[in-house]
């Protein structure tokens, strides 16, 4: 998993409340257990004019034009803002690793469902909980203000506005420093490698009878 510092750049507003999984990747994308590949379906429902399937080509199919992901102005986009109870509905990983292979590694909204906050920690996402105020406050400077990015810094947990302004905000001790470290739960069992293989070793020698080879 990719290590979260500080990510810089620019801030797309998604103004929908309870967005579900369902709205974030559709469920005929979910065939897939590859944890790449899902950007272009991104929000598919929304984002374009025709119906998506597996192994259609994106780039030749109409784009909707009134979906704020589709403007040029925020293209590139790496923060996503959003409405209360983010990623609601079912527990589809997927639907974070279509965000994060859009290329978004931040999700602020006031409120997220439980299940999607926690995959996000799982795969390199980081979700912020603000104020609904705050939040409101960033929307309509982004909306405002064209080019409008931001500073998101993991460590000071701070989130640095274009006029020097700074907001803080909470974030789970430990959940932070994996963010920080780039481990997912395989890598912190991986961090425990020497201890594993020193446990099996001696489960081994005690009890041979158990590796022995069945005729």
């Amino acid at each position: 998993m990719e290590k979260f510092n500080i990510v810089e750049g620019l801030a797309v507003p998604l103004d929908r409340p309870n967005v579900d999984t369902d709205a974030i990747i559709p469920k005929q994308f979910l065939k897939s257990i590859q944890r790449t590949g899902f950007g272009p379906n991104l929000f598919d429902e929304w984002r374009y004019l025709d119906q998506g399937e597996p192994g259609i080509d994106n780039s030749k199919r109409p784009l909707n034009p009134e979906f704020v992901l589709n403007a040029p102005r925020y293209q590139g986009a790496r923060i996503l803002l959003a409405r209360e109870n983010f990623g609601c509905g079912s527990s589809r990983e997927h639907a974070v690793w279509a965000l994060l292979d859009h290329g978004l590694r931040v999700v602020i909204a006031p409120s997220f469902a439980d299940i999607f906050f926690n995959n996000c920690f799982k795969n390199g996402v980081l979700p912020i909980v603000l104020e609904a105020e705050r939040v409101e406050q960033l929307f309509q400077a982004t909306e405002a203000t064209p080019g409008y990015a931001l500073s998101v810094d993991l460590p000071s947990q701070l989130i640095r506005t274009p006029d020097q302004g700074e907001i803080a905000f909470e974030v789970d001790a430990f959940r932070k420093d994996c963010l920080v470290r780039g481990l997912d739960d395989i890598g912190l069992t991986l961090q425990h490698a020497d201890a594993i293989r020193d446990f099996e070793h001696a489960h081994r020698q005690a009890a041979p009878w158990l590796f022995e080879k069945q005729d």
